[in-house]
């Protein structure tokens, strides 16, 4: 079991020890979030709802979705406001991640399309995407983790990141709505910083500073 801790707000988060992928290199360990942020940890720190997908007892369980890169901000600031306390003996941030830190995490050492096959034919075995999702997100933590104890890396809502390409950021993941080639561990979209998308939500990395 790779160290990890729970947060106030029931989000669990593992660590990422420096290391390399291929081209991926991560020189600074963080920890991140096991599952994409959900909407009860979403409003328990902004008091509010954006998602669009709010019908059914547990909805609160699916990700946090209809949310700009804007929005993220406010809340990791929130975050850094309410949470100050160490973990694991540490001081660290709240933030988003990279978008080469969050497909270092996916990957957890994997080279296939998926963290877990090659095959688009087991896709489902992970991932909620436009063939299996009814047109909606999902509950988080169904499908299989990958190796590290991540769940909803591929497909469910694309999670923004701090990467950018020129007046746009970084989604990882894909989404409910996107077919499989979307929701491989390399594959990335762009997103102004204003947008609010049903496919777009987050995933929380806390860094030691």
């Amino acid at each position: 079991m790779r160290p990890s801790f729970n947060n106030d707000n029931g989000g669990t988060f593992v660590l990422i020890e420096p290391g390399s992928n291929g081209d991926l290199i991560v020189k600074e360990p963080f920890f991140i979030g096991a599952r994409p942020v959900t909407q009860v940890e979403w409003t328990a720190v902004m008091g509010s709802n954006p998602s669009k997908f709010q019908e059914g007892w547990s909805a609160g369980l699916r990700p946090v979705e209809s949310i700009s890169w804007l929005d993220c901000q406010q809340f990791i600031s929130k975050l850094n406001e309410l949470e100050t306390e160490q973990r694991l003996g540490l001081s660290g941030l709240w933030r988003l991640p990279t978008a080469v830190e969050w497909e270092f995490a996916c990957r957890a050492g994997s080279t296939t399309r998926w963290y877990h096959s090659d095959r688009d034919n087991e896709l489902d075995e992970v991932a909620w995407h436009g063939g299996n999702s009814g047109a909606t997100t999902r509950e988080v933590g169904q499908k299989k983790e990958n190796q590290w104890g991540l769940f909803d890396c591929h497909g469910n809502v694309a999670e923004w990141t701090d990467s950018e390409k020129g007046d746009r950021r970084i989604t990882k993941g894909g989404s409910w709505l996107m077919e499989s080639e979307s929701t491989t561990s390399s594959a990335f979209g762009l997103s102004k910083l204003d947008k609010r998308s049903d496919g777009i939500g987050l995933r929380l990395v806390w860094a030691p500073v």
